[in-house]
C-alpha cells in the first residue's frame, strides 16, 4: 500500500470513528416507550392540557369579562378569573391581547451590562424595519411565549409539548429525567428540560441561536439560560413566571410573569407567515406593504 493510500485510509477511519462518537453522544439519552404505569401516573399531574392565551377571561353566566393583572402582579384569587370558562373567546378574538396580558402593558425591560447596553443602543439607532420577524423568522425564546396568539399544552409521559399558533411553532419540554446538554446546539427555542415540583412545572432551557433577541434590539450571549415556572391558580387560569439569566448581558436576573386563560372549546389555527406576503423593503431600507395585489 502506498503512503497516499495509507494516509487516505487513516483519514477515512478517523472520520468514521468521529461520526460514531458523535452518534453515540447524540443518542446517549434513549427515550423509553411509556408503560401502563407511566400513563396512569399522568392522572396525578395538574391538568395543563388545552389551548391557552394571554388576555381577558371571557364572560361566564352573564358576568362581564375579567381583566387579568399586569405582569409581575399577584395572580388572581381562585374564583375571580377562574372556574371553568364558558363558550366564546376573549374580547377582540384570538391574538387581541398584548403579550404581557391585562392592562399593565409590556413588562419592565432587563438590566443590561454596559457592553450590551451599547449593543442595544447601536441596534436601536439603526431603526431597521427589515427585521428577522418581518421576514417570517419566529422570535424564539423567550419572546415566542409572549406572542398574542394561542398555544396548546399537550402532556404525555416524559414530555410536555407546546404547540404555538404564532409561526406554527412547537416546543418540546422533556420531563423524562434527562439532564441539560453540556454543549447544546444553538436553537431558536433552545433545549428544554423540566420536572414537576409539586403542582408546578419547572423548566430550564439552554442553547439559543444568536439570531434571536432577548427583547427588542437586545442580543444575548451564549451563556443565556431561561427558567420557567408554570402553575394553575384556578382550573382555567395559569401563571407563567419566566426568569432569564445571562452573566454577559444582564446585571441581574430578569423575571416576568404572565397569566394565561384556558379556552376549552378552541383549536389551534394554521399560521403560514409567508402566505400572501405583501411586504417589501425599498432601496433606503424602509419597509412597506403592497396593497395592489
Amino acid at each position: 500500500m502506498t503512503y497516499r493510500s495509507t494516509a487516505l485510509a487513516s483519514l477515512v477511519a478517523s472520520v468514521v470513528a468521529f461520526g460514531a462518537i458523535a452518534t453515540i453522544g447524540a443518542q446517549e439519552w434513549r427515550t423509553k416507550s411509556p408503560t401502563a404505569a407511566d400513563w396512569a401516573a399522568m392522572a396525578k399531574l395538574p391538568d395543563f392540557n388545552g389551548v391557552w392565551e394571554t388576555g381577558r377571561a371571557p364572560a361566564v353566566a352573564g358576568r362581564p369579562p375579567v381583566e387579568l393583572p399586569p405582569p409581575g402582579a399577584a395572580p388572581p384569587r381562585a374564583g375571580v378569573a377562574g372556574g371553568r370558562q364558558g363558550g366564546g373567546r376573549a374580547a377582540g378574538g384570538r391574538g387581541a391581547a398584548p403579550g404581557g396580558g391585562g392592562r399593565g402593558g409590556a413588562p419592565a425591560g432587563p438590566q443590561l451590562t454596559a457592553a450590551y447596553e451599547a449593543k442595544r443602543a447601536e441596534l436601536a439607532g439603526r431603526k431597521a424595519e427589515d427585521t428577522e420577524s418581518a421576514n417570517c423568522l419566529p422570535p424564539g425564546m423567550p419572546g415566542i411565549m409572549g406572542q398574542p396568539y394561542p398555544m396548546e399544552f399537550i402532556l404525555s409521559p416524559g414530555k410536555v409539548t407546546i404547540v404555538i399558533e404564532a409561526y406554527t411553532q412547537v416546543r418540546h419540554i422533556y420531563t423524562d429525567g434527562r439532564p441539560l446538554p453540556a454543549d447544546p446546539d444553538p436553537k431558536f427555542f433552545g433545549t428544554s428540560v423540566g420536572h414537576w415540583d409539586g403542582d408546578t412545572l419547572v423548566v430550564d432551557t439552554v442553547g439559543f441561536s444568536p439570531e434571536i433577541l432577548l427583547t427588542a434590539n437586545t442580543p444575548h450571549s451564549d451563556k443565556m439560560k431561561i427558567n420557567e415556572r408554570f402553575r394553575l391558580t384556578s382550573p382555567d387560569v395559569m401563571t407563567m413566571e419566566t426568569t432569564v439569566t445571562d452573566p454577559d448581558a444582564l446585571t441581574a436576573p430578569w423575571t416576568t410573569t404572565r397569566t394565561l386563560i384556558r379556552h376549552r372549546d378552541w383549536t389551534i389555527s394554521e399560521y403560514i407567515c409567508e402566505e400572501n406576503n405583501r411586504n417589501y423593503v425599498d432601496a433606503s431600507g424602509k419597509a412597506g406593504i403592497r396593497l395592489d395585489k
